[in-house]
């Protein structure tokens, strides 16, 4: 059996990778336009940039997957797209799949989707090293579990014998990793690798890339968390609508961001700074640039008809946004939107527990079991009209399990759930069927609950129909104004779940919730697959429905950012428990658990050092 060579570093200073001048083109989409950086060995480079920006397909095309499986075939261009001495743009489909894997490893966002539902994901990882002749038969077994126990998989030999399906997103997610770790490639491709993960977890597996990085192995990082980018990346590049709209060291960049956009980004990262802020400013609303523009001008608040007509040399990308006069008014106005407080909302009359405050949500010492397994023990919390608890902890914690439990699709072996201090949990879905429409649920992927036959406006008219609103004009009417009070203009009703955006799709799962007019929403982490700008637009949607509707949320999210800035009491669960609940703001300045402790200490902030 050969092992991999250990990386050698070259004594000249050729980079690894390099990239220029790369256009991508779909039919007469522009994704991908005049994009340039290098990569070299032990390096992190980081792009980062809202969905639609262009940073996927450039990763894809590093490993000739343009628009593989698209209806519209992409035309690639490049002055320069060279790794390691191959010309990446001359390669066969044969050359392409000795390089994939072996010399350059990708990581995916949607597991689900890359790993194969036939296979066990055993014989997912070892397929590499299968493929590449990089171990023998009889040792696979070993190298598959290292590979698990590395990327913070429990229970590796039982995990490697379970199919896809069988496993939470985190530990999708993981094993994806190890897949993409098991030829230990050159270059690691890693695209949103840390999206489905709990902070802790997430430590592990950055660690674990920290550690590649150290032994010589290049990173080009993609992904919308910037206390991600900061902890791992030595340079940053800032992608807006197909173009590099900013680049430096990782440091100076998240400290002293130069373009409008990288400020606008950094604007939208919640935690303790935005709480009673808005998240996102508000669009411009001008016209598109025109072609050669900067193609944020659209949306920056200082733009003028120079910048829609003008970009700056490649080389002078970064060093300040070629309009100062621009600049300086973008970032005056952001500095402004971003910290202004708007009108606070009103605390409720009971937030506080006690024998004098009727909750609308009563969880009193609830649990349940599955195959004898223990997943939630002893569970008790309330939650008071017009208030947010936001529920915390790592993948296989019990959060989802709970939160299906306060939605009636799971019975309790234990304890009980009373709604609007009536019995929930102990009735019978008939005799529940009268209170449903009281509590709602907004889920992490509206794709996957949508039929994708279905256009947006019979999607809402669904829930719409079972408030009893006639067929109709009635009916049409109440779905345009369900759209309107999430943001949505009415052009998008004859749309179908797949032709909209991450943000409108989960825009149109908030409308079909709100139909009923419920007094709670259970939101499981319904942003964690957002970018940062449409993240920041559903966080202030739903700060603003629960100010204007009084509704309760109960938050699930492993981003303890988005829960310190939404929240108003936080419960964090390990194991099934209830380990630690408190406000907030005394919870993240004093937390008294261990647990909660450990919680926030592998939270880096934006901009910590490596």
């Amino acid at each position: 059996m050969t092992h991999p060579a250990a990386p050698v570093v070259p004594s000249t200073p050729t980079p690894l990778l390099s990239v220029e001048g790369l256009d991508v083109r779909f039919g007469p989409v522009h994704a991908v336009q005049d994009v340039s950086f290098t990569l070299d060995r032990g390096e992190c480079l980081a792009v980062v940039g809202e969905s639609g920006s262009g940073k996927s397909v450039t990763a894809r095309t590093l490993v000739g997957l343009t628009g593989a499986g698209g209806r519209v075939p992409a035309a690639v261009s490049a002055r320069r797209l060279a790794f390691d001495g191959l010309d990446l743009g001359t390669l066969t489909e044969a050359q392409w799949r000795e390089v994939r894997g072996r010399r350059i490893g990708l990581v995916l966002q949607d597991a689900l989707v890359s790993l194969d539902p036939l296979r066990t994901v055993g014989a997912e990882i070892a397929e590499p090293l299968r493929v590449h002749g990089l171990a023998a038969r009889a040792e696979l077994p070993a190298r598959v579990r290292s590979l698990l126990e590395r990327t913070g998989v429990p229970e590796p030999e039982r995990r490697a014998a379970q199919y896809a399906h069988q496993l939470s997103g985190g530990l999708r997610q993981r094993a994806l990793i190890a897949s993409a770790l098991a030829a230990e490639p050159d270059l690691l491709i890693a695209d949103e690798p840390t999206t489905a993960l709990d902070v802790t977890v997430q430590a592990q597996v950055l660690d674990l890339l920290d550690e590649l990085r150290g032994r010589g192995t290049a990173l080009l990082l993609i992904s919308h968390d910037l206390s991600v980018v900061g902890r791992l990346a030595d340079r940053v590049a800032v992608m807006f609508g197909g173009r590099i709209v900013e680049t430096g060291p990782a440091e100076r960049l998240l400290a002293e961001p130069r373009h409008p956009y990288t400020r606008a980004l950094l604007a939208a990262v919640p935690g303790a700074r935005t709480r009673g802020t808005r998240l996102a400013p508000e669009p411009a609303g001008r016209p598109a640039p025109a072609s050669g523009g900067c193609p944020y001008a659209a949306r920056c608040v200082a733009a003028d008809d120079t910048c829609r007509s003008t970009l700056p040399p490649v080389d002078a990308l970064g060093s300040r946004c070629w309009h100062p006069t621009a600049a300086a008014a973008a970032v005056s106005a952001l500095t402004v939107s971003s910290v202004s407080v708007r009108e606070p909302d009103p605390a409720p009359a009971a937030v506080v527990d006690g024998p004098e405050a009727t909750p609308l949500l009563d969880v009193d010492r609830i649990g349940r079991s599955f195959a004898g397994r223990p997943v939630v023990q002893d569970v008790s919390f309330r939650l008071h009209p017009g208030e947010t608890l936001g529920l915390v902890g790592e993948s296989g914690s019990g959060k989802t399990t709970t939160a299906r439990i306060v939605l009636g699709l799971e019975r309790p072996d234990t304890g009980t759930v009373r709604l609007d201090g009536r019995p929930w949990s102990a009735l019978t879905e008939r005799r529940r069927r009268a209170d449903r429409l009281r509590i709602q649920a907004v889920q992490q992927d509206p794709l996957g609950s949508f039929d994708p036959r279905f256009t947006v406006e019979r999607l809402v008219a669904e829930a719409v129909a079972r408030t009893g609103v006639p067929r109709g004009a009635a009916r049409r009417d109440r779905v345009t104004e369900l759209l309107d009070q999430v943001g949505l203009p009415a052009a998008l009703l004859a749309r179908r779940p797949t032709e909209l955006s991450g943000g409108q799709r989960q825009r149109v799962a908030i409308a079909r919730a709100l139909a009923p007019a419920p007094a709670l929403l259970v939101c499981d982490e319904p942003v964690s697959a957002l970018d940062l700008s449409v993240q920041a637009q559903i966080l202030d949607l739903l700060a603003d429905l629960r100010r204007e509707l009084g509704l309760a949320l109960l938050f699930i999210s492993h981003d303890l950012g988005v829960v310190q800035h939404l929240a108003d009491r936080v419960a964090v669960m390990k194991d099934g428990r209830l380990v630690e609940t408190a406000t907030v703001d005394r919870l993240f300045a004093e937390p008294a658990d261990p647990y909660t402790r450990r919680l926030l200490a592998a939270t880096a902030p934006v901009g910590a050092a490596r």
